[in-house]
């Protein structure tokens, strides 16, 4: 949310004031940004199927983040290792008010310049951020009496970033998703996820089935949500430890995935739809297979 013009100005804090050179011959950004327009900044190239970009010296890939909730979770998060800071006047204003000392010195930048790098259909509410990936996690890190989610094969940014959100509201420990055939955390995703990437830590396997069988053998109830199941998800009972295992729109799990769940179930829908979003078939099925209290 944008802030009006007749919100108080911003705290005296150090920033930097970035403006073009005039006799600078450089082309210091090149490519395509996250919108998939031209931008200006550094390399942007496609890795595993996602917008990432590459810095222009030495060090590993960066991500961007953008908007309000991405950027402020991520400032607030000590593990994240943070770059570079683009903000406007309003949003600078929030930033110091709600959050205090910045751990980054911003770049105080016109909307258009946030514009021009991720085009302008982005909603970046005057924040643009760029920064380390998160450390990765291990299957083994897990706790033993987790909820965890699986993603099989979910492609779709906007989907994977509001299951994340979802996660990180339900107290989900955990995302399992593949190293092929899944989106990067960065720009939309990111931005879909509303800071949930701060929150729920993704699991990067090379093998799903093969990390599936190992859950099991944890005592780990393999849930898949199958809309062909036979079981429906309002006689499964809440649990721990459990992964519910979430296939793909259209596809749905794969048939070494359901082979490896202990249950597939289903969403008894009453209405003439009987599909949803996978997105919000998750956010059902999480609350369905929430601890009820008093219960």
């Amino acid at each position: 949310m944008t802030m009006q013009s007749d919100d108080p100005p911003a705290p005296k804090v150090p920033f930097k004031k970035t403006r073009p050179s005039k006799t600078s011959s450089a082309r210091p950004w090149v490519g395509k940004g996250v919108s998939g327009k031209p931008t200006s900044g550094r390399a942007w190239h496609k890795k595993g199927g996602g917008d990432r970009f590459r810095p222009s010296g030495p060090g590993e890939d960066l991500i961007v983040l953008y908007g309000w909730h991405p950027v402020s979770q991520a400032l607030a998060n000590g593990g994240r290792k943070l770059h570079r800071l683009l903000v406007t006047e309003n949003a600078l204003a929030r930033l110091t008010s709600e959050i205090g000392t910045l751990r980054i010195v911003p770049e105080l930048v016109r909307p258009s310049a946030i514009n021009a790098l991720l085009g302008v259909d982005a909603v970046h509410q005057g924040l643009y951020l760029e920064a380390d990936p998160l450390p990765g996690s291990d299957l083994d890190d897990l706790p033993d009496d987790a909820l965890l989610l699986a993603l099989d094969q979910i492609t779709d940014p906007h989907n994977v970033g509001a299951i994340v959100r979802t996660a990180a509201a339900f107290g989900v420990a955990g995302i399992i998703t593949t190293a092929r055939h899944s989106p990067n955390a960065t720009g939309v995703l990111a931005k879909s996820a509303s800071g949930g990437l701060e929150h729920v830590p993704l699991v990067v396997v090379r093998n799903l089935a093969e990390s599936l069988i190992d859950l099991g053998k944890r005592g780990f109830t393999r849930i898949g949500l199958d809309s062909e199941g036979e079981t429906t998800l309002d006689v499964v009972r809440p649990r721990r430890p459990a992964v519910i295992v979430l296939g793909a729109e259209g596809k749905g799990l794969r048939q070494r995935t359901r082979e490896c769940c202990d249950v597939l179930a289903r969403i008894p829908f009453s209405g003439e739809i009987r599909s949803l979003n996978v997105s919000n078939a998750a956010a059902i099925t999480l609350y369905a297979l929430s601890p009820r209290q008093g219960a």
